[in-house]
């Protein structure tokens, strides 16, 4: 098994995708995202740090996190996030994907993926194209046409701010920043 190195810096600003087992649909229902939605909100009050931009479909999370200064841990924010939103969506009656034996050994679940992906943010014009990947992905994946369409998503908040034109996205196939980018953890 490879040997996954993190890289821990106090106070940056991370990319982060994570997907569900098997792509399983966890995420269709409205309980789903209320259930995420209050998970987050709990890991944030553990553990404070800010979500500039986060975009939730049926099967992954992109999401950015700003860090407080003095801070590193995000895997302990993600591994408290990942296993009480497992707990809340089996309780409420949310299937298991088929795992492996040594998994189960391992006392693991079937709803997450085991890891997930994580990129340092490392300066202005990473931070938008990440940005925009974020909010544009509903339209990549064919949710939507317009990434205004797209609910379970913070590009409202920043449609009504003003950083982006309600229109921002539509009809194109790929906005001009994301080009330069790769599949971002999925």
């Amino acid at each position: 098994m490879p040997n996954y190195r993190r890289a821990h810096i106090p106070g940056a600003t991370y990319f982060f995708t994570a997907k569900t087992e098997n792509n399983a649909t966890i995420f269709n229902s409205e309980n789903s995202i209320i259930q995420l939605k209050q998970v987050i909100q709990e890991t944030r009050k553990r553990w404070p740090f800010e979500i500039p931009a986060i975009v939730v479909l049926p099967d992954h999370i992109h999401t950015i996190w700003e860090l407080p200064r003095d801070d590193s841990n995000f895997s302990i924010r993600w591994s408290w996030l990942k296993k009480e939103l497992t707990k809340r969506y089996l309780k409420e009656g949310g299937i298991e994907q088929p795992i492996s034996l040594s998994r189960e050994r391992n006392r693991r679940r079937g709803v997450w993926q085991r890891r997930y992906w994580e990129h340092v943010i490392k300066d202005e014009d990473d931070y938008e194209a990440h940005f925009d990947y974020i909010h544009w992905n509903p339209v990549k994946h064919g949710y939507v046409q317009c990434p205004s369409e797209w609910k379970y998503s913070l590009i409202h908040r920043w449609i009504e701010r003003g950083i982006y034109d309600a229109r921002w996205g539509c009809g194109q196939t790929t906005p001009y920043v994301l080009k330069q980018t790769k599949e971002m953890g999925e």
